[in-house]
């Protein structure tokens, strides 16, 4: 289902006239990925795949299972063929080959597989002490053509489990947990001839080696594993080493890497060099990273957590194997459930491409994917996975899975939280949650009106998986005084459609809402009514930043604060409920915030503020902002409190108390004459503090995190009330336009 999107016309609406769409300002990312997220027909193992290796079109594989099996075949069923630690497939059809290797001994298990440069040699590593009964002790070397044991490779009698193997045209490097080689020292760390006779060359590792890997046209072997010194010097689970001496090239001493992780992975470029890591507890680098290698500096690191387990280079994309759980620092995805499979830009590693194959996280450590190999045909290549997953995409699939070109058979799910509202006369605004597909982040919403089958308008718009912002269209042609219904579906760019969503009726207004439009007119860039009868707050400006749910805040349960206007509001029960914006952005240097609200609470709480947290995923944490501000709050005795972060807590307060059951409105602006807080339209407390806290954030309304750095933080910071009508500018209101507001919302 992937193919290059060469351009989106953001915000574009086709076919029908009078149609305006609003879609998200970001632009698509997902061209570039070269592969479909929709898993092709594959073979499975009944075991754990460690290892695998591509040369001409036929994938090798390896690791702790002894049988195979057709797809869609049920562990023992119908096909089921012996395969013990090994089997090899064509690449692209994906059925076995003729080449069957059994790797054997006490607990066998092969752990590495290699091919060498000129494509005729498989060399094997692992924990084995014969292949096809022929003796070879954790390191094997196969004749590709004749798919044999090779009898002239010296046998290397390695004492320990060997984990990794690089091989170039004159030498085999290998490491892994021994000490041993041929019963001569070598500290996890070897090299041998392609004929198998034991070379010099032996850098000196504490610990085992996990990845090793000899960049093409570099005097260099990147070794990457759980040690912390080699050769004698500091450096943690990482260093260069020269590829004919053994010296160090570079290290990285002080816990470039930290103490908890381990490197598992690494793969290089002609410029570059790139790891996987794998971490225990806190302060790990679960992630990737990139080097330079000129110089072995590195260029970027990406912090997201989740136990990197290989990464693997195609196109100027890095595909990775994890089971990433927390890519928040990346703004990405905040903690949850865990993903397994990735891509990302060299230049940008941040955010992740719209890739989204899923797989579980199977049997032994419960990891999921272990490994990653691709065809080098340079078209119609496809990728292969393995490990211990026994799930992919939902489907039962054990072991292996492959992707290819596409396009794939998946298409978009379907969109959530659809509404409608009449902001003028003959004017209706239709409003929805963006929904996502497993690898086209820009895809094409088609709206209908009354039943019908051909669509009203389209409007295209950009979404990744974990971020699905508000999307919208105005039907200009809709009769004032008359009611219409509407239905919206996603389509991806290959026309894979999504399901039809459910309906939303509105009349349309035959005069327009002096309340909203005024705030609308004046600049809001958020505008949540908090009125809509579903599990979010649709925006009703122009900037398309929908709110949603923490806690579970009782929406639209409770009489509105405006005058003669239907629209109702949102009650919060002052224990852990909060609307937050999920879209972060920086936060703007000149604002103004409003909300009307009521409530007869003595133990205080956050009316609306910015900050940088987002929830968990799975609505497990709230994800309190460690950087929040911009913020008015009720303390205990029902005082209003406006406060910003700026080195310290600058704030104004109110001089009345606002908990008496009451609707008030309340705006806080700060521009560059300073602080004002306005209550029921009138300006109540002031200064001149114009320093703001620069972070990235989102607005929250009913909570946020309100530690006693903060004057008179109250019992909870948590509103118990209602609030109705929150906006955001990125502008100064005048005491004008707060005026106004207020006399607007009352009649």
């Amino acid at each position: 289902m992937r193919r290059r999107i060469t351009a989106w016309l953001t915000g574009a609406v086709l076919g029908t006239a009078f149609l305006v769409g609003v879609s998200p300002p970001a632009a698509a990312v997902s061209p570039g990925v070269a592969f479909s997220a929709t898993d092709l027909p594959t073979w499975q193992t009944n075991g754990i795949v460690w290892a695998m290796a591509e040369s001409q079109g036929v994938v090798y594989v390896g690791g702790t299972f002894n049988a195979v099996r057709p797809p869609g075949v049920a562990a023992g069923g119908a096909g089921t063929r012996s395969a013990v630690n090994f089997v090899a497939f064509d690449a692209y059809i994906g059925n076995p080959t003729g080449c069957n290797l059994s790797f054997t001994g006490t607990s066998a298990t092969v752990r590495a597989l290699e091919v060498s440069p000129d494509g005729r040699t498989l060399y094997a590593g692992g924990y084995f002490s014969a292949v096809n009964g022929v003796t070879a002790n954790r390191l094997a070397a196969i004749n590709i053509p004749s798919c044999t044991v090779k009898t002239d490779f010296k046998q290397a009698a390695v004492a320990a489990m060997v984990r990794a193997i690089e091989a170039t045209a004159d030498a085999v490097y290998f490491g892994g947990d021994f000490k041993l080689v041929q019963n001569v020292t070598r500290n996890r760390l070897a090299a041998v001839t392609p004929t198998g006779e034991l070379l010099p060359w032996a850098p000196v590792a504490d610990l085992p080696i996990r990845a090793i890997h000899a960049p093409a046209g570099r005097n260099a072997v990147i070794a990457g594993g759980d040690f912390t010194s080699m050769n004698g010097a500091d450096s943690k689970a990482l260093a260069v080493v020269d590829r004919a001496t053994g010296a160090n090239l570079r290290t990285y001493p002080n816990f470039f890497i930290p103490r908890t992780s381990v490197v598992k992975s690494i793969d290089s470029d002609s410029t570059s060099f790139y790891i996987g890591n794998e971490g225990t507890g806190g302060g790990v680098f679960d992630g990737r990273a990139r080097f330079d290698l000129s110089n072995f500096n590195q260029i970027w690191r990406d912090t997201c957590l989740g136990a990197t387990q290989a990464v693997n280079l195609y196109k100027e994309k890095l595909y990775s194997a994890h089971h990433a759980h927390d890519c928040g620092s990346m703004g990405a995805f905040t903690d949850g459930s865990r993903i397994h499979l990735s891509a990302q830009d060299l230049d940008k590693p941040g955010p992740l491409l719209q890739w989204n194959p899923t797989t579980n996280e199977g049997i032994g450590e419960g990891i999921g994917p272990r490994t990653l190999a691709h065809t080098t045909t340079g078209t119609r290549d496809v990728l292969w996975v393995g490990g211990e997953f026994t799930k992919v995409n939902g489907k039962a699939q054990q072991g292996l899975t492959r992707f290819g070109p596409g396009p794939g058979t998946a298409g978009p799910s379907a969109v959530k939280f659809l509404s409608a509202e009449s902001r003028a006369p003959g004017q209706n605004t239709i409003r929805w949650q963006s929904t996502s597909d497993p690898d086209d982040s820009g895809l094409t919403y088609s709206i209908y009106r009354n039943g019908s089958a051909t669509p009203l308008g389209t409007v295209q718009a950009s979404s990744l998986w974990w971020d699905l912002p508000q999307v919208s269209l105005t039907d200009s042609t809709a009769v004032p005084g008359t009611a219409y219904t509407y239905r919206v579906r996603a389509t991806d760019p290959d026309g894979h459609a999504g399901p039809l969503s459910g309906e939303v009726r509105v009349t349309t207004a035959s005069s327009a809402q002096a309340y909203p439009g005024a705030v609308r007119a004046d600049g809001a860039v958020a505008y949540w009514r908090l009125g809509d009868p579903f599990a979010a707050a649709a925006d009703s400006s122009t900037g398309n930043r929908m709110g949603l749910p923490f806690g579970g805040p009782a929406l639209a349960s409770s009489a509105g604060a405006l005058a003669g206007d239907s629209n109702r509001a949102t009650t919060f029960d002052g224990v852990d409920d909060f609307i937050y914006g999920p879209q972060r952005a920086a936060s703007p240097p000149a604002y103004s915030a409003e909300a009307w609200f009521r409530t007869t609470t003595t133990t205080g709480g956050k009316v609306f503020g910015f900050g940088n947290g987002i929830p968990r995923r799975d609505g497990a944490g709230p994800g309190l902002s460690s950087n929040n501000g911009k913020h008015v709050y009720m303390t205990n005795a029902g005082n209003l409190i406006f406060g910003e972060w700026s080195g310290s807590a600058r704030t104004v307060k109110s001089p009345a108390r606002y908990n008496d059951g009451a609707w008030h409105h309340v705006v806080a602006t700060q521009g560059p004459a300073g602080m004002a807080l306005y209550v029921d339209g009138v300006r109540v407390a002031s200064n001149t503090v114009t320093a703001t806290q620069a972070i990235t954030g989102s607005w929250r309304v009913g909570g946020d995190q309100l530690t006693t750095a903060w004057p008179e933080a109250p019992s909870s910071r948590y509103f118990k009330g209602a609030i109705d009508e929150f906006a955001a500018y990125h502008l100064v209101l005048s005491p004008a336009q707060v005026s106004r507001h207020n006399q607007l919302g009352r009649g």
